[in-house]
């Protein structure tokens, strides 16, 4: 099985839905990307064989969010191996990953951006994908690359083969290259439908880039296997938010939890659409959202908040908590659905309510990083794979994530939860945003600072009192910082590693 056969919604529902363009049919869908896969061959691309250490040819793929990436992705990964890439990059990033990968084509929209299409190397194409008048898509080869061409006409990729290949975020090293194969994608894809359960009459909003994986998976393919709508606006904008609300009804959204603050805060000035057009749920991925949100969340959108557990490594989904009116526990991520959780030391898995590294092994896990072999035998233990989070698992099986092993602070050997701190932070009623962080030293090794975001002016002292309301001594940040926004990486996450160096304070 392959990604096409997830494509299987009826010929006349509309699959993509672009606002301010045309909508695409499951059958046009179908069609297109059989003719996009054509064409892709016919310049020569080719995917691979399969096996253990060959996959089709990397094509890059630099373009803003949209229906046309969403064609774009899927014909890459039918043709040879999709490597998606953040359109915002620079120059250097693009050089980095062509090289990294090896990338032996690039697919742009209306030959957008420059600095992508600057960093091609001689020996790649160059493709230029452009919007028909019907919504669908054609490619043109714009640049040829030095290796010779012929038209190729090779059988469909099997679950084995690679369909993409994305990076880790690389926020503590060089980042790693993670293959994922067909099968990894369907299983994701059919545990996401599972554990929300989806259906064709599902309209989903899709506010996350489609360069990562919770927008590919979480989002785009959850959508397609359901035989949903997915409605693709060019990028997430706060002041469109409502109106796309209002004028295509969607039942469900996905997003990081940068995403939600912004939409709870503009919530208020649309309480006409927010009562009109209630969600079935809501669901946060990528990052912790903290409890106080996930209550105001509910209270003002009123529906159902599923914060859940995802990994790059694990085609996305791991654990979520789960639809009403099954128990939903703010302050867990849920339990696996179609997902083995663990909690392990240094080999050995853990009884229950046991504090240890988070591990799981599923169909939707990748086999191990590219030409890695030092990681692989880092991250996979006696077939399971470690996440590098810290965890519990509670009587019922749900997961209590306590950070990043790397993130935690360890002061004086004292091992304190930044996302702790955090989350008293954020029910100061003028804090919008918090961030805990670690900072050297000299007999502690290290000590707990933290960064703030305000709405309304008040003081450092005012919120070390608050802390000291709800925190025990130890866990009380010595400095609170004031700043306009916090750090992100290309994805949205918060910067926490590098805080201390950010402020200039290691």
């Amino acid at each position: 099985m392959n990604l096409f056969e997830l494509l299987a919604g009826e010929d006349n529902h509309p699959a993509l839905v672009t606002p301010n363009g045309a909508s695409l049919s499951y059958k046009q869908l179908r069609e297109n990307v059989i003719e996009l896969v054509s064409q892709l061959n016919s310049f020569g691309l080719k995917k691979g064989d399969g096996s253990a250490n060959t996959s089709g040819e990397r094509i890059a793929i630099a373009m803003t969010n949209g229906s046309p990436m969403a064609i774009t992705f899927i014909a890459a990964s039918l043709c040879g191996t999709a490597a998606p890439l953040n359109p915002k990059y620079k120059q250097e990033e693009f050089a980095f990953y062509y090289e990294d990968t090896q990338a032996k084509a690039l697919i742009t929209l209306s030959e957008e951006p420059e600095a992508a299409m600057s960093a091609t190397t001689s020996d790649m194409m160059l493709i230029n994908a452009k919007v028909n008048t019907d919504g669908t898509l054609s490619f043109e080869l714009v640049k040829t690359g030095s290796a010779p061409r012929e038209s190729l006409n090779p059988a469909a990729p099997n679950a084995d083969d690679v369909a993409m290949i994305l990076h880790t975020s690389g926020t503590t090293s060089r980042p790693k290259r993670v293959p994922i194969r067909h099968r990894n994608l369907i299983a994701s894809a059919n545990n996401i439908i599972g554990a929300y359960s989806l259906t064709a009459s599902d309209t989903t909003l899709c506010l996350m880039p489609l360069f990562h994986i919770h927008g590919l998976v979480g989002c785009l393919l959850a959508t397609l296997a359901s035989g949903g709508t997915l409605v693709c606006p060019n990028g997430f904008n706060a002041l469109e938010f409502w109106k796309l609300v209002a004028t295509f009804k969607p039942t469900w959204y996905s997003a990081a939890p940068t995403m939600h603050q912004t939409i709870l805060a503009r919530a208020s000035r649309n309480t006409e659409i927010v009562q009109a057009n209630p969600f079935r749920f809501i669901r946060s991925s990528s990052a912790p959202l903290p409890p106080i949100i996930i209550e105001q969340l509910e209270a003002t959108l009123n529906a159902p908040v599923l914060e859940s557990y995802s990994m790059t490594e694990a085609s996305h989904l791991m654990t979520t908590n789960p639809l009403p009116p099954k128990v939903r526990k703010p302050g867990t991520v849920g339990y696996g659905f179609g997902v083995e959780v663990g909690i392990m030391d240094e080999g050995n898995l853990l009884p229950q309510g046991s504090l240890g590294e988070v591990v799981i092994k599923a169909p939707n896990v990748i086999d191990g990083y590219e030409n890695n072999p030092e990681a692989n035998a880092v991250a996979f233990v006696n077939g399971w794979f470690r996440t590098g989070d810290q965890g519990t698992l509670d009587e019922d099986g749900y997961l209590c994530l306590t950070g990043r092993i790397k993130e935690l602070i360890n002061r004086g050997g004292e091992k304190i939860s930044p996302l702790e701190v955090d989350d008293v932070l954020l029910r100061h009623p003028q804090v919008v945003e918090a961030l805990a962080f670690a900072v050297p030293h000299k007999t502690l090794g290290e000590d707990i600072h933290a960064a703030v975001v305000l709405k309304a002016e008040t003081s450092k002292e005012e919120l070390l009192a608050h802390c000291s309301t709800m925190l025990a001594d130890f866990k009380i940040p010595k400095q609170i910082y004031i700043l306009d926004q916090l750090p992100r990486g290309a994805t949205g996450k918060l910067q926490r590693l590098a805080m201390a160096k950010l402020l200039n304070i290691a």
